[in-house]
């Protein structure tokens, strides 16, 4: 919504955007925008993403706390483009949401390869990401205990990509901090990821 032109209503996403300010290339008009970072709670299915948020939003924080799978429901993932959207309204929303003063963390598994490479990352004066990891046997006592899942190729792949995380520092050009969540408490997660935001804003 900010980059619309209240001057001639121009809805194009065709905007010139330096800093904090937006031009509309059909009038000419200008005006400024809040640039604040954007912050992505990434890892593993059951790792313990959604249980950290729910955590974080019973606290009275300085930002926005979003669980991306609301959206993932009008996403092929087998398509790049639909992907390519999801990422998109993300980023769309966050920066409409920073207009309040207060920067988006969302919860999100996936295409975080996709990223860097967003158009809407013009509104946003960086991505930070952060990866819950956990050790192989705990976490397949979460997933199995904690969440009831039964299937093995579910448990195998989250053990996959969790190893990944656990292996290397980015995923294309997209690079993630990581924090070891292994016998750590739900409070203690949520504790540290606050601290995260707050040393990254």
């Amino acid at each position: 919504m900010i980059e619309i032109c209240s001057k001639c209503g121009n809805y194009d996403w065709d905007k010139e955007v330096t800093g904090n300010v937006i031009r509309c290339p059909k009038c000419g008009d200008e005006w400024e925008f809040r640039l604040m970072p954007l912050f992505i709670l990434t890892g593993c299915s059951g790792v313990g993403k959604t249980t950290t948020a729910i955590d974080i939003m019973r606290r009275n924080v300085d930002f926005v706390v979003l669980d991306a799978d609301i959206l993932s429901g009008f996403v092929n993932w087998e398509d790049e483009e639909s992907c390519n959207d999801w990422i998109e309204t993300i980023i769309c929303l966050s920066k409409d949401i920073m207009q309040s003063g207060k920067p988006v963390l969302w919860t999100m598994a996936g295409c975080l390869d996709r990223l860097p490479r967003a158009y809407n990352n013009r509104y946003i004066s960086k991505i930070n990401c952060l990866a819950l990891v956990c050790e192989e046997e705990a976490l397949i006592k979460r997933m199995r205990e904690g969440r009831g899942i039964t299937d093995e190729n579910w448990i195998k792949g989250s053990c996959d990509y969790n190893r990944y995380f656990m292996e290397h520092d980015s995923l294309e050009d997209t690079t993630f901090d990581k924090y070891n969540i292994t016998g750590k408490t739900p409070k203690d997660v949520a504790d540290y990821v606050i601290d995260w935001v707050a040393r990254n804003i």
